[in-house]
C-alpha cells in the first residue's frame, strides 16, 4: 500500500496516551508487581544468594551497580516466573530489566485485542519481529511464555546472535523463534523481511544515544539519582552494560526511529502493527509527523510507567479498519 496505489481515506483519529499510566504502575498482566519474593528466588536459584542485599530501607534487593548481579538477578526471575532454564549472555552486552520489557509486550497485546472484540490473540498465528534482539533475546523469550507468540528476532551483531541463538537452543525453542541476521548495518527492516512474509507486530528498542559520551553521561545521571555516586567506587561506565549499537548511533534516537518509520512504509502490507519504543517525549512531535507525512493510518502513543520511570511506545499501522478486518479473520482464525 502506498499513496500512489491507493485513493486517500479518512484517517483514524490519533491515539491518546492511556491514562492509566499516568500511575506509573506496571501493565495488570505483568508477572512482576509487588515487591520480589527473594527467598523463592534463592531456593529456585540458590546461586543468587551471595548478592542479595539490604537496601536503606532495610528491604532484600541487589546491587544494580553489579552488573554480574544483575545479570544473576535475571536468570532467576526467568527460571522461577517464566521457565527459561538456561540465560546468560556475554560480559559488557546490554542486561535488560524484566518488568519494563514485559510491560511493552503486554501493551502491544491490549493493541491487538482493540481491534478483535476484546479478545487477545494467542499462540502460533501471531508472528512477531523484534528488531534488534540483542544477545538477551528477551522480548522473544518473555512474548513467547506469556502469549504464545511465534517470533523472529532481527540482530546485526555476531556476538548477540550466538548468544542469543544459545538460550534459544538451550530452551528448545527453536520453533518457536528464530534469531536473523541483518547484513546490511545502514538497514533495519530492508532486505530482512521477505516478500511472503507477514508480521502481526514489530517491536523494537532503539539506540537512546548518539554518542558514546551521551550515553555516560545518561548513565552518572542515573547513578546519582539513585545515590550511587560514590567516588570511592568504581562503577560500571554504562548500568545494564551495553554494546555500541544497542545503546547510541549516529543521531541517536529520532534518527533511528525516523529510518524506521521510512522503511516501515516499505511493506506497509506485510505489518498489521509497527512499534518503537521512545525515550525522549520530546521527540514525538517530529515522529507523529513523519507517520502523518507517509500516510499511516492509525498512530497510537501508549505511555507506561515503572515505578519512578515513564517511558511510552509509539504504535503505527498503514491499513484501515476493512483491511484490520480482512487480516484478522485471515491469520487469527
Amino acid at each position: 500500500m502506498t499513496d500512489t496505489a491507493k485513493p486517500p481515506r479518512k484517517k483514524a483519529t490519533p491515539g491518546k496516551p492511556a491514562a492509566a499510566a499516568a500511575k506509573a504502575t506496571l501493565h495488570p498482566r505483568n508477572r512482576h508487581q509487588g515487591r520480589y519474593d527473594f527467598p523463592a528466588l534463592i531456593k529456585s536459584s540458590p546461586e543468587l544468594a551471595e548478592f542479595v542485599i539490604l537496601n536503606p530501607y532495610g528491604k532484600q534487593s541487589i546491587d544494580f551497580a553489579n552488573p554480574q548481579a544483575v545479570r544473576t538477578f535475571n536468570r532467576a526471575l526467568l527460571k522461577a516466573q517464566y521457565r527459561i532454564a538456561h540465560w546468560d549472555i556475554p560480559a559488557d552486552y546490554l542486561c535488560p530489566p524484566i518488568p519494563g520489557r514485559a510491560d511493552y509486550l503486554h501493551f502491544l497485546a491490549d493493541l491487538l485485542a482493540r481491534g478483535n472484540a476484546g479478545a487477545i490473540p494467542r499462540g502460533a498465528a501471531v508472528k512477531v519481529l523484534d528488531v534488534g534482539t540483542g544477545a538477551n533475546c528477551i522480548y522473544p523469550l518473555l512474548g513467547h511464555a506469556d502469549y504464545g507468540w511465534q517470533f523472529v528476532g532481527s540482530e546485526i551483531d555476531a556476538t548477540a546472535i550466538a548468544a542469543a541463538r544459545t538460550i534459544v537452543k538451550a530452551n528448545r525453542l527453536d520453533k518457536a523463534i528464530e534469531i536473523r541476521q541483518q547484513a546490511d548495518r545502514q538497514k533495519i527492516l530492508s532486505g530482512l523481511v521477505a516478500a511472503q512474509e507477514r508480521f502481526d507486530l514489530t517491536l523494537c528498542n532503539p539506540p537512546f544515544h548518539a554518542s558514546l559520551e551521551e550515553a555516560t553521561r545518561g548513565s552518572q545521571r542515573k547513578w546519582k539519582n539513585l545515590g550511587k555516586l560514590d567516588p570511592r567506587r568504581k562503577l560500571p561506565v554504562l548500568n545494564f552494560g551495553g554494546q555500541a549499537q544497542e545503546l547510541w548511533c549516529e543521531g541517536g534516537e529520532i534518527a533511528f526511529v525516523l529510518r524506521l518509520i521510512e522503511e516501515s512504509a516499505q511493506i506497509p502490507e506485510q505489518v498489521l502493527w509497527f512499534s518503537t519504543l521512545v525515550s525522549k517525549a520530546a521527540n514525538l512531535p517530529e515522529i507523529r509527523q513523519r507517520l502523518n507525512r507517509i500516510g499511516a493510518f492509525d498512530v497510537q502513543v501508549v505511555e507506561m510507567g515503572q515505578g519512578q520511570k515513564q517511558s511510552r511506545f509509539v504504535a503505527w499501522t498503514f491499513q484501515d479498519h476493512t483491511e484490520q478486518q480482512a487480516w484478522r479473520a485471515a491469520h487469527w482464525r
